[in-house]
This record gives C-alpha cells, structure tokens and sequence, in this order.
C-alpha cells in the first residue's frame, strides 16, 4: 500500500481522518502523513505494539516527536530476532513518493519485553493514548491472551473488529457495557480499506480529543 494508492482509497471511502498503526515501529508514519496533509486528510501518528503477553495494543500520539521517542524506547525493548523476509516480507522504510529509504532488519513481528503495564506507563509517559486492538478477536487481543479485561491498567476505549455486531458481543461481555469503543479496519490490504469506520463528534482531529470523547466530555462522542 504505497502511500498515494492509500490515502486515494481513503478518500473514496470518505474517510476524513485516518492513524497508522505498524507493528512496533512508527518509521513509515512521515511518508503516510505528508501524502494525507497534502490530499487533505487529517493524520494521527500511532503503532501497535505487541506486549510480552503477545497483547495488541494501540497508541496514538500528537506529538510526531513524542512518537519517534517512543518508537526508540519500545524498539529497544523488542526481542532480538532478525525479520524473515520470505515468511514475513521485506521490511521497508519508504519516503512519501514510495522510494526506499532503508530496510528494517529486527522482526517486528516479534513481542517486546515489556508486558502490558510497562507497555502503558511507558506510552503514556511520552503521551500517548492507549487502546486496546481488536479486543473481540480470537488472538493477540487482550481477551484472548488474559481471558479477561484487567482492572489495571484502566482504558476508556476499546478497538473492535471492522464486522462485529457489538451489540451481540456485549451480551456476552457485560463487565464492557457502557465502556467506549473504536471500530477500524486494521487494513492489512488495500480493499480492506474503509471496511470498517466510526463517526468521531470532536473538536480536532487528535488524540487528546479522541481521549475526551470515549469518556463523552463537553458533548464529544463515539458512533460505531
């Protein structure tokens, strides 16, 4: 998905504000966010880590400095496992005209060393915001590793799957009632584009908005 070709399918989608979220690495995040700027769509920096309990775990930050911080803290903190380009793919670091500005040479499929407290004190001291990824899926999810949502540390919003009927899932997940949640596509492909969405009630486009609308502060809301 070069960065043309996606923030093109964006906007068919109708889709005004948009993250990247890769796995442990926020390297490819300027390419993506000059194109967007450019064709008008609003960006959030973000990455999703995968915590020493394999917990997907969003971030998403305002501050692109902020974010490259703790792209270095989290790196370091990955286990030491050369990528595979035959099973995982090359891992490229690309500039906004899909030139190939280096190759990543660390599996970053891989999970960091830190589990998913230390995940979150972490973001959180360089100021990220944190939601859990596709907590209703059947792996890497913060259900599927613990089997339950954990009092600590406390979210106000949850990542879904793009298809799930929440309503239906909710049934079965009382202890969620009430809590806010975050429907994306988690486009690994770009037809997956825009196959899931939410209709976000905010001031900017930012995290520290996104922050207050999960809690529905000063009339700000989540519709998925």
């Amino acid at each position: 998905m070069s960065p043309a070709e996606l923030i093109a399918r964006i906007k068919a989608c109708g889709i005004d504000w948009m993250a990247i979220t890769d796995h442990n690495s926020v390297a490819n995040c300027p390419a993506y966010e000059a194109v967007a700027r450019k064709e008008g769509v609003h960006f959030t920096w973000g990455l999703e880590v995968q915590t020493s309990e394999e917990i997907h775990l969003l971030v998403y930050f305002d501050s692109p400095d902020s974010a490259r911080d703790f792209g270095n803290a989290l790196y370091d903190s990955l286990l030491p496992v050369a990528n595979d380009p035959v099973f995982f793919g090359d891992q490229v670091i690309i500039d906004e005209n899909e030139n190939i500005k280096g190759m990543e040479q660390r599996a970053l499929a891989n999970s960091s060393l830190w589990d998913l407290n230390a995940v979150v004190d972490k973001a959180r001291e360089f100021g990220g915001y944190c939601v859990p990824a596709h907590v209703d899926a059947e792996a890497n999810s913060l259900i599927s590793q613990l089997g339950f949502v954990p009092p600590e540390p406390e979210f106000d919003l949850f990542g879904i799957t793009a298809r799930l009927n929440l309503s239906n899932w909710l049934i079965r997940h009382g202890d969620l009632d009430g809590k806010a949640f975050l429907r994306c596509s988690d486009a690994h492909y770009l037809s997956d584009v825009g196959s899931g969405t939410s209709r976000i009630l905010v001031r900017e486009p930012s995290a520290a908005e996104l922050a207050k609308a999960a809690l529905g502060l000063e009339d700000r809301k989540i519709q998925v």
